[in-house]
């Protein structure tokens, strides 16, 4: 997905995060759900951590200067990383001490009728909006696999993927957390209320690791996808005037941003000039065939 459609993406779930947190917030007041409270946090603490990925995707775009030679590309994945953090302790964390604290004071919501409205349509807008979210990252990797938890965990763009880790996770809670409010008034039994706050707690803690570990992945330096490094490697090999060459290196410093570098053993009888004609050639190949390759470092030598 390119950067424009990730900013949309995260406007709309910005503004609809918010509207609903709005809403939420409003239903557990007149309804004293303990289930719709810790989904009202959660839409809050989405909110935010919107507003962050827009701030890492900002701040990626900053031009190299001296201290940072290769660029920001890295702020989204920095910021990601913070965003699960949020996610985790004050998602997950407040959710799962609001659970307890309804199970220690239990109460039955006399008219969940708030609840049912706020939930419903809260379900209703982050479902399109997860499936938003879920058509363009597909779209922009048709030739993947169509399991799409295995191209969350290959793909490099950080913002994107935390979008829909984020929504899935609305969703589910959301889902849970109207089971919850249902069978708490249907069964008399204001336990299953605090129970459904301490699950959707627990949903966002796995989400947040999950979203950190891939985070984190990316933050101290992934490399480009395999098929990426052999097609390098394949554009190196093939030239007439390399003898030998390494495997290609590659690192990731943001989505859509690759460092390569690799050391090429060059034909004995070719001139200074030819060997650089050559290195220039591969250069300028390798940049036109992936452009997401921004930075390619070709070393000769005659020790491979």
């Amino acid at each position: 997905m390119a950067a424009g459609g990730s900013n949309i993406a995260i406007y709309g779930a910005i503004g609809a995060n918010l509207l609903i947190a709005i809403s939420k917030f409003v239903a557990s007041f007149f309804t004293g759900s303990s289930a719709m409270l810790a989904e009202g946090i959660h839409s809050l603490v989405d909110t935010g951590n919107g507003l962050l990925l827009l701030l890492g995707i900002k701040r990626s775009k900053q031009k190299p200067d001296n201290q940072h030679p290769f660029g920001y590309g890295k702020e989204v994945y920095f910021w990601s990383f913070v965003v699960s953090i949020l996610i985790f302790a004050l998602g997950g964390g407040f959710a799962i001490y609001e659970g307890i604290h309804a199970l220690q004071d239990p109460h039955v919501v006399e008219d969940p009728t708030w609840n049912y409205v706020v939930l419903g349509a809260a379900i209703v807008f982050e479902g399109i909006a997860l499936y938003l979210a879920l058509k363009a990252f597909n779209k922009a990797r048709a030739h993947q696999s169509k399991n799409i938890i295995k191209n969350i965990i290959k793909s490099k763009d950080a913002a994107t993927f935390a979008v829909i880790i984020e929504d899935t996770a609305a969703v589910i809670g959301l889902c849970v957390a109207l089971i919850g409010v249902f069978l708490s008034q249907q069964l008399n039994n204001p336990y299953l209320d605090g129970a459904a706050s301490i699950v959707i707690g627990a949903i966002l803690l796995g989400v947040a690791t999950f979203l950190a570990r891939e985070s984190k992945a990316l933050l101290i330096g992934e490399s480009a996808h395999p098929e990426v490094i052999n097609s390098v490697d394949q554009i190196i090999t093939s030239n007439p005037n390399i003898k030998a060459s390494n495997y290609p290196q590659t690192m990731h410093f943001g989505p859509h941003k690759i460092l390569v570098i690799v050391e090429v053993d060059v034909k004995d009888e070719l001139e200074l000039m030819e060997s650089e004609a050559t290195v220039n050639e591969l250069r300028t190949k390798i940049m036109e065939q992936h452009t997401e390759i921004k930075e390619v470092y070709i070393q000769t030598t005659n020790d491979i």
